[in-house]
């Protein structure tokens, strides 16, 4: 949707939209910033071991999988998991902030569809630690909807930095626009000047 086309939605409609972005942008930046402060301890004293996603990538079966446990078994891992948990934490504060929105928007939608596809739901039955019963539809895939319709609104137009940045570019390019011919004798037409140093002898 073009930048200018929120103007046809109602307060209610915008606010709706970027509290939707906010809390998708909460959601990322606490997993990354939960993940990187591991290893920590629990509120009842327990240590807790640092954060990897090797056991969730081991377990996956579809054919994805198999080009990150080839990454795995050639010790990137560490890299893997790196990037991910501050690729977590920059996407939420796009969003949070609304800058650089569709930037963040579009990593979201990266990682949304990567972690739907390394692990779609088919059995439709309760699996062992996983909340709820899903049956090609969960968490992740709706999550990731949601983000597309924030990509469709551009809600960096509507709230956020981006409104400011746009400002910002759109008052370097004013003088550029604005700029005024220089009718000074130096740019007058030939024989100009002549003439009006004959007119300013005769004034004498």
């Amino acid at each position: 949707m073009d930048s200018k086309a929120h103007h046809y939605l109602s307060g209610a409609q915008q606010a709706a939209l970027v509290i939707l972005r906010t809390l998708i942008g909460w959601h990322f930046l606490y997993e990354g910033y939960y993940k990187l402060m591991l290893p920590a301890w629990s509120a009842d004293g327990k240590p807790l071991p640092p954060w990897t996603s090797a056991g969730y990538l081991k377990a996956a079966s579809v054919p994805l999988a198999g080009v990150f446990q080839w990454m795995i078994e050639k010790g990137w891992i560490g890299w893997m998991d790196n990037t991910v948990k501050i690729s977590l934490l920059l996407i939420g504060l796009s969003l949070i902030l609304g800058l650089l929105t569709r930037v963040g928007c579009w990593g979201a939608l990266f990682f949304l569809t990567l972690f739907y596809l390394l692990a779609i739901p088919t059995a439709g039955s309760p699996q062992p630690g996983n909340e709820g019963t899903y049956l090609i539809v969960n968490k992740t895939l709706i999550e990731g909807a949601a983000v597309c319709v924030l990509l469709f609104f551009n809600t960096g137009a509507i709230a956020g930095l981006d409104i400011l940045l746009a400002r910002l570019k759109s008052g370097r390019r004013i003088p550029s626009r604005g700029a005024t011919i220089d009718l000074s004798p130096a740019f007058s037409r030939p024989g100009k000047q002549d003439e009006m140093n004959s007119q300013s002898r005769s004034d004498d």
